[in-house]
């Protein structure tokens, strides 16, 4: 059983668990019941209608939040020669071919997304069971395998995100930070919940939106209405 602390315990004492709120109380809310002392990071998980075992219902691609993601994102590429340049130029933090994919291999994970060049995905492909549990893997449908190195890097430092369902139909994705407005944080819940609408499935049927929540690194989860969706997010 997890063994919750004192300040999440009290937390959760603090409001109704069962309720579904709409869109903007949620956020609101998360803000006030994150417990940490540090800035946590405030994510949205959302339970959809597909099923993850079939090709076609898998869920999967970036969004880009109005208003950042509040985080230093790290960037590493792999790329040579003037894409390396642009990579570089653009802001990446680790830059390289064989040299970057042997620093990998060794251990050195100190980033939070990937990006290669088409030439170089042979090579990065041998880096799959590193990369891939920790959902690192470069891959053409999330942009991440592009000859456009320079405005991937910015792009993904600028507040790009990727999402992706796990094995139960579930995406998780953060919103930004506790210190943002909420406002700034209701332009990135409406961005991806757009993001998710359009990324509909074809063969998803029923009720695509099943269960909506917001949390805080540290907090409790808060139940959103999926009925509310459409409700104005920016709405005190």
């Amino acid at each position: 059983m997890t063994q919750h602390g004192k300040k999440f315990i009290d937390a959760t004492r603090r409001f109704d668990r069962d309720h579904l709120f709409a869109p903007a109380e949620a956020l609101e809310l998360a803000k006030q019941l994150a417990p940490a002392k540090f800035d946590e990071t405030v994510e949205l998980a959302v339970r959809l209608g597909v099923d993850p075992r079939k090709a076609d219902q898998i869920v999967r691609g970036t969004v880009a939040l109005p208003a950042g993601t509040g985080k230093d994102v790290r960037v590493a590429v792999f790329a040579a020669g003037d894409a390396a340049a642009e990579a570089r130029a653009a802001g990446a933090d680790h830059v390289g071919t064989d040299d970057l994919a042997a620093q990998v291999e060794g251990g050195m994970l100190d980033f939070d997304v990937a990006i290669a060049t088409p030439d170089l995905m042979p090579m990065v492909g041998r880096l799959g069971r590193v990369l891939g549990p920790r959902g690192l893997m470069p891959n053409p449908k999330t942009g991440t395998v592009t000859q456009d190195v320079g405005k991937a890097v910015e792009d993904f430092k600028g507040g790009k995100v990727e999402y992706r369902t796990d094995r139960y139909g579930n995406i998780h994705v953060p919103l930004g930070k506790v210190s943002f407005e909420p406002e700034k944080l209701a332009q990135n819940f409406r961005a991806v919940i757009d993001e998710l609408n359009r990324a509909k499935p074809a063969s998803s049927k029923g009720r695509y939106m099943r269960k909506v929540a917001v949390s805080t690194t540290m907090g409790p989860g808060i139940k959103i209405d999926p009925g509310r969706l459409r409700d104005d997010a920016l709405a005190p």
